[in-house]
């Protein structure tokens, strides 16, 4: 089949360093991208991906985020391009999408 479709609202949520993820089209067959719906709380780690590029689209909530030490503004529909060794969190409460290039790898979350 060239197509998947996922309902991301019926994905179980896992822990994240940012809060809770829903993860989808993660799957052995898929080293393109995934895509993480993720409900961000207070207590967002900071950390880096060595592999990993990002993108991160904001849907809900207001606050910053941290990108190499520097506090940026976001608010919904802002859009953040995280690339390798960006450490990088989010600062408040808000929902996002986050699409992470190549697929997503937990080998690949490091913490200082």
């Amino acid at each position: 089949m060239n197509y998947s479709v996922v309902q991301l609202d019926e994905i179980q949520p896992v822990a994240c360093p940012c809060g809770m993820s829903r993860r989808a089209f993660v799957s052995p067959d898929n080293p393109v991208a995934t895509l993480h719906m993720v409900e961000i709380t207070e207590d967002a780690r900071v950390h880096y991906h060595k592999r990993l590029t990002e993108i991160y689209l904001i849907l809900r909530g207001e606050g910053f985020m941290e990108l190499d030490g520097e506090r940026v503004p976001v608010k919904p529909m802002t859009a953040i391009y995280i690339k390798p060794g960006c450490r990088h969190r989010a600062v408040g409460r808000m929902q996002i999408v986050n699409v992470p290039i190549p697929a997503f790898d937990p080998t690949d979350e490091w913490f200082d």
